[in-house]
């Protein structure tokens, strides 16, 4: 079974940074693109960052300059590099991969992370 794991996040002064990390397993024989999310409502989630297969990224307005979305070293993996943290920041963060193809599953198939929670304090 296809799954995402999110990890890194926890709680950080105004101005700190985090890294967080997201794995894909599960079967995967490729994957078109992978993104970071961030709950900005009850119905609502931002796209903050995505990176396609290609290597194309792409940010939010409001984290341009201090976020940065790589390939990890595993396989199936991203980063998400956050410095200067602000309040506003403050959200729990899914990873999400699109056009998954996989073991047992029907292409394309798009898949969430649990989330991972990312507190800034002043």
């Amino acid at each position: 079974q296809v799954q995402l794991v999110e990890s890194g996040g926890g709680l950080v002064q105004s101005g700190g940074s985090l890294r967080l990390s997201c794995r894909a397993s599960g079967g995967i024989i490729s994957i078109d693109d992978m993104a970071w999310y961030r709950q900005v409502s009850q119905n609502q989630r931002e796209l903050v960052a995505l990176m396609s297969s290609s290597g194309t990224t792409d940010y939010a307005d409001s984290v341009k300059g201090r976020f940065t979305i790589s390939r990890g070293d595993a396989e199936n993996t991203v980063d998400l590099q956050m410095n200067s943290l602000k309040d506003e920041d403050t959200a729990v963060y899914y990873c999400k991969a699109d056009g998954i193809n996989a073991r047992g599953y029907i292409y394309p198939h798009t898949e969430w992370g649990q989330g991972t929670q990312v507190t800034v304090s002043s």
